[in-house]
């Protein structure tokens, strides 16, 4: 509590509160939706087995519209991205130390979540536990990664996206979202690999949308300059590089989100529930589609409504000291609440105290209270062990020295986060089911490690010139 009341008090006059607090609910509202739509039940050989209730409250689909809040994670994302590059260009230094200072609160605390897992598969297998068992386990573990691989591809393609937003302004995702409803048609009519590029460039849209957003918020003097060029005068239409960010403005996005997402769902061939349901067709989220984005301008509506009394109430100690202490720790309350939850499941089920009751009944309605009770425990338990990872990642900031690096380390960087990347692709994507005695694909275990290693190699200086 001392040290989150120091961090309180010494919290700059400028600093933009209202991220902060989206970001803490955003990851909140994804753990306790998890956990919530869980149903825990028991395959034909007695082992226990879970998956989504969605696909059996259809009368839930709508309440996904709020639900979905990973727009919420990639807007946010956009805003603090845009302000520490600026922040960092400021004094002096350039993308690739802004790269490398990312990595340090991204990578690390994955990197540890990775790390056990792989030893507590080691250890299953060497006790004789079956490969495709200890594959599904751990592909269950590790969902948290799938937006890993979207939000560090927009990382590494933040200086470049806001050097475009500084010249196109708001025609840079306008232009995303037309490629995301091209690859939607092919998602309808063909072929269906047109819309793989939505996986990046829908989350890509939204990340954009927080760019425009701290450009709206911030006020440069007349002599910025960042790697477009001298900073000009805000232009006309589309081009305009500020996002509106009134009242009225927060109104229109609201009304046409929502009656984009009616048209789209509605009357139009996409689903109305924006989370994965099983058995469905199509998935709004996998890759995102423009009835997502729909979704996401109804949510920029709904922030930019409720930011004055959100930004009275964080002036407030008591308040913000909490968001401080959720933002600490936040990656890896997301990187370990389904760990968490099979630990939760497999405790109960040793000692034959699993319920399993079938879903929408009232015991299993009944269940939820004690189950996100256990699970918040569980959690609190691994975040205390495994959470100072990712706060000391937070004041480890390689940015904070302005020698300006070498072209070489600039493409090590990169390679560094492409190789972490690649590996997460692949663990995503190997088979639930595959036989796998470390858990994950060991190619993908040796991509990571290499590309991780080089960005620690990069956070202890190498490649600077002073």
């Amino acid at each position: 509590m001392r040290r989150l009341r120091q961090l309180a008090e010494r919290t700059p006059a400028g600093r933009e509160r209202y991220v902060d607090l989206l970001r803490a609910l955003a990851i909140t509202m994804v753990v306790l939706g998890h956990w919530s739509v869980t149903v825990i039940g028991r395959d034909p050989g007695g082992q226990a087995t879970g998956h989504s209730a969605l696909g059996e409250l259809r009368w839930a689909y709508p309440l996904t519209w709020l639900a979905q809040v990973m727009p919420v994670f990639f807007l946010v994302g956009g805003y603090a991205n845009a302000a520490s590059l600026t922040r960092l260009r400021a004094r002096g230094g350039d993308a690739a130390g802004w790269l490398i200072d990312r990595s340090a609160r991204l990578v690390r605390p994955t990197s540890t979540l990775l790390l056990v897992l792989t030893a507590a598969a080691a250890v299953a297998w060497l006790r004789g536990i079956d490969p495709a068992q200890i594959r599904q386990v751990f592909w269950f573990a590790t969902i948290p990664l799938w937006f890993l691989v979207a939000y560090l591809a927009a990382v590494v393609l933040t200086p470049p996206m806001y050097a475009l937003h500084r010249r196109l302004g708001l025609v840079v995702p306008l232009v995303l979202v037309a490629v995301v409803g091209l690859g939607d048609l092919g998602r309808l009519s063909g072929p269906e690999e047109l819309s793989y590029g939505n996986y990046l460039f829908g989350w890509l849209a939204v990340h954009q949308l927080g760019v425009a957003w701290h450009d709206a918020r911030a006020t440069p003097p007349p002599a910025e300059t960042d790697a477009a060029g001298p900073s000009t005068p805000d232009r006309p239409g589309v081009r305009r590089r500020r996002l509106p960010t009134s009242r009225r403005a927060g109104l229109l996005f609201l009304a046409g989100g929502l009656g984009a997402v009616l048209l789209l769902t509605v009357l139009g061939p996409w689903p109305v529930a924006m989370l994965k349901v099983p058995d469905e067709r199509l998935d709004n989220a996998a890759p995102p589609s423009l009835a997502l984005l729909a979704v996401a301008a109804g949510q920029l509506g709904l922030i930019l409504l409720l930011r004055g009394p959100a930004e009275r109430l964080l002036h407030r100690s008591g308040p913000w000291q909490l968001v401080i202490g959720v933002n600490l720790v936040v990656l890896t309350v997301f990187l370990w609440h389904l760990t968490a939850a099979i630990l939760l499941i497999g405790l109960l089920d040793a000692v034959g105290t699993l319920p399993t009751p079938a879903v929408d009944t009232a015991a299993w309605w009944a269940w939820r209270v004690p189950w996100l009770l256990l699970l918040s425990a569980v959690l609190a338990v691994l975040v205390a062990i495994f959470g100072p990872v990712e706060a000391r990642s937070g004041r480890h900031r390689t940015g904070r020295r302005t020698a300006r690096g070498t072209p070489a380390r600039s493409a090590v960087a990169v390679a560094g986060y492409a190789a972490v990347v690649a590996a997460l692709l692949v663990n995503s994507t190997a088979p639930q089911q595959a036989p796998e005695p470390l858990g994950t694909p060991v190619p993908a275990l040796v991509a990571y490690l290499a590309g991780a290693g080089v960005l620690r190699l990069l956070r202890s200086g190498w490649g600077t010139r002073d």
